[in-house]
């Protein structure tokens, strides 16, 4: 069984062609390993989530925009009270072509494929 992350657009694009190195989220991961990256009801590529980092502030997240590529509002509106973490993702691939999955209603982060 393989996981899939839900990551809205633009991020999910800037993930996959290796731009976007850190994820930012509200709670930390044990996963590690090959995920895919779902975007839009479609896969549209895979990296290795490698780590997880933090707890961060917004202000301490805002000096490495350059690896996660969110602007500091929001950052700041995304966290509310909370700390964020940063997951760590290396070998990005990009699909071709993406590949339609099923997602279940209620899924926000993690989904399961049959891949």
């Amino acid at each position: 069984m393989k996981l899939g992350l839900i990551v809205k657009e633009p991020y999910a694009s800037m993930i996959v062609k290796g731009l976007k190195v850190w994820e930012i989220r509200k709670r930390r991961t044990n996963v590690r390993g090959e995920i895919y990256i779902i975007s839009r009801g479609f896969v549209v590529g895979k990296v290795e989530l490698v780590d997880v980092l933090g707890p961060f502030t917004v202000e301490e997240l805002s000096e490495h925009e350059e690896k996660h590529r969110v602007k500091y509002d929001v950052l700041k509106e995304y966290a509310g009270n909370s700390k964020l973490y940063a997951w760590v993702l290396e070998k990005a691939e990009e699909f071709d072509k993406p590949l339609r999955v099923k997602v279940p209603r209620g899924a926000q982060i993690w989904v399961r494929l049959n891949l």
